[in-house]
Formats: structure tokens, sequence, C-alpha cells
């Protein structure tokens, strides 16, 4: 007993360590987005410029290469969790659902990447068909991360979704996943003609936006502000009114960190819009939305076990039921 719950606590220890890491992979990209290093290595892939290891590589290239060294890292680190959950659990387990969603959506992120550097949807490209894969790629990565996030939730134990409680509930948090893709999609492209038509000021900016002979990508822009203002308060209410319906703690905890992210996204996108979208700003306005997403997953599924919360066994118990009569112990592999 012992040792099952030490197999799943530090299972769960690496599932928290792969989403931090992939955290900082995500950052990494919208670093190299940001810095118009996308084309570093030319339209090669998985090569880079055509090598392995680039020669006398200029500082482009060390910052796109980086970043598929990391994403390579990143992908391996979700294997090791598929290997380790598959371990541990059964066919069908919470768990195992969870790391394999994960493994697809990373799957499916390297093929989004590969396609915007084979399709030269990188650097100085402004065309709506770069705007639209990176919107696809960021919703993607929001996929990832909530299953790799819940992968180490479910690890300790946490309770199924309940099919009753997904046909109560699962109409909100269907509107809820969708604004939140609204606002990353939109956010994306806002990103995008930052990036490639910078403003000298705010009523440059804004001059830009309305002028109806600019570039699409700048006249879409003001669509995230607006959308995250009026999405953004939905959520917030959401959050703060959801656990009121609701007896499980857990609920009322999950609900105030989402209605609380909700206010610190849009703190940090005022400042980031008033300094005219430095860098550093967009990263962390990046890493606040991904955080965002995981508060709106985590209120989801505590919503979705809310009933079966006050009987929650612990995470060696859960392992070891699960086993009973499927699964042999880890020391009989």
């Amino acid at each position: 007993m012992a040792t099952t719950r030490s197999a799943a606590d530090r299972f769960a220890r690496f599932t928290w360590l792969t989403l931090g890491y992939n955290l900082a992979v995500i950052a990494w990209g919208a670093f190299v987005r940001a810095t118009g290093s996308g084309a570093g290595c030319g339209s090669h892939w998985p090569t880079c410029n055509g090598q392995v290891i680039p020669r006398d590589p200029s500082l482009e290239t060390i910052i796109e290469f980086t970043h598929r060294a990391t994403s390579g890292i990143a992908l391996l680190m979700v294997v090791a969790m598929l290997w380790w959950a598959r371990r541990l659990w059964p066919a069908g387990h919470r768990v195992r659902v969870a790391t394999w969603a994960a493994m697809g959506f990373m799957l499916l992120e390297a093929a989004i990447g590969a396609g915007l550097v084979k399709f030269e949807l990188v650097a100085d490209n402004d065309s709506m068909a770069r705007a639209l894969t990176l919107g696809a790629h960021l919703i993607n990565t929001q996929f990832l991360i909530a299953a790799i996030g819940l992968a180490g939730w479910y690890a300790t134990g946490r309770s199924a979704p309940s099919r009753a409680r997904l046909g109560q509930h699962g109409w909100w948090i269907v509107l809820g996943a969708l604004a939140m893709m609204t606002i990353g999609m939109t956010g994306a492209i806002a990103s995008l003609g930052d990036t490639l038509f910078p403003a000298r000021s705010l009523s440059h900016g804004l001059a830009q936006d309305l002028d109806p002979t600019s570039h699409l990508l700048l006249r879409l822009r003001i669509w995230h502000p607006t959308l995250a203002v009026v999405l953004g308060t939905g959520l917030a209410l959401l959050g703060w009114f959801a656990p009121r319906r609701q007896e499980s703690a857990d609920v009322a905890r999950a609900g105030r960190a989402l209605a609380a992210m909700v206010l610190v996204q849009w703190s940090i996108g005022l400042v980031t819009l008033i300094t005219l979208v430095p860098v550093p700003l967009q990263l962390l306005h990046l890493l606040s939305a991904d955080v965002l997403w995981l508060a709106f997953a985590w209120l989801a599924a505590t919503v979705l076990a809310a009933q079966d919360e006050v009987g929650r066994t612990s995470p060696a118990m859960s392992i070891a039921d699960s086993r009973s009569n499927t699964d042999p112990a880890p020391s009989a592999r």
C-alpha cells in the first residue's frame, strides 16, 4: 500500500514538473515569434538549415533551434508520462485517458509547428493563413496543458467526472471553453499584428486599428481587448457565483482562482497595451493566459466530480481498487 501511494505521488510530481516545463517552452515559442526568429532554421524541419546541429548559427538560428530542442524534451517528458501511467493504472482509468490526450495534443503541437516552418508562415509573413494557424496552435496548446494538468490532478486520487453532473453543468463548461478559445485566437492575431506592425504610441496604434486601409491584422487587433473584457467578465462571474451552487470547498477555491486570474490577466493586458507591447510583457501575458485556462479546467473538473469528493479515497486506495481485478502490482512488472 505504501509503495503504491509513493508511486502515485511520484507520478503526480513528475506531471507538475512536465506542466511547468511545457509552460516555459510555450513562453520561449512566443519569444521566437516576437523576435522574428521563426525562420532561423529556414524552411527545414526537423533539421535546421539542413543540419542536425547548425554550424556558425546566427542569433535567430540559436533562438529557433533552442525552441526546437526544448520542444523535443517536452515531447519525451509526455512520452515518459504515458509509459508511467500505463504501468500504474489500468486501461480506461482517468489518469491514462488524460495522459493519452496529452500525448495526442503534443503530437499535434509538433505537427502545427512543423507546418508553420515548412509553409514559411514565420518571420515577416503577414498572411491570414499564418494568423489562423497561430490561433489553432494556441488552442491546441491550451488543451495540451489542460490534459497534463488533469493527469496530475487525477493521479492524486480525485474522482472521475460524473455523467449526471456533465449533463447538468456541461453547457456552461462548453460555453466557457469556447469563450477562452475565442479570446486566445484573437490574442494570437493581435500579437502577430503587434509584432509585424508595431505602434509608435497608443494614439498611433488606435489610428492603425480604425484605418479602413490598414492591414487586416491591424483592423482585427481591436477585437482582442474588446472580447477579453466582455467574455472575461462572464468568466469572472462564473468563477464567483458557481461555487455558491455547490457544497464542495474545492469548487469554491477553484472558482475564486478563476475570478482572480481574470483580474490578473486584465491588469497585465492593460499594462502591456499602455507600454506598447514590450516582449517581456507579451510573455507574461501569455503565461497568465495559460494559468487562467488551467484555473478554468480546475473549476470544470471539480464541479463535475464534486458529488463524489466527500467520500474520495486516497491516491493509494484509488490505484489499488482499480487494480484489484485487472492490473497487477507494479512489482509484478
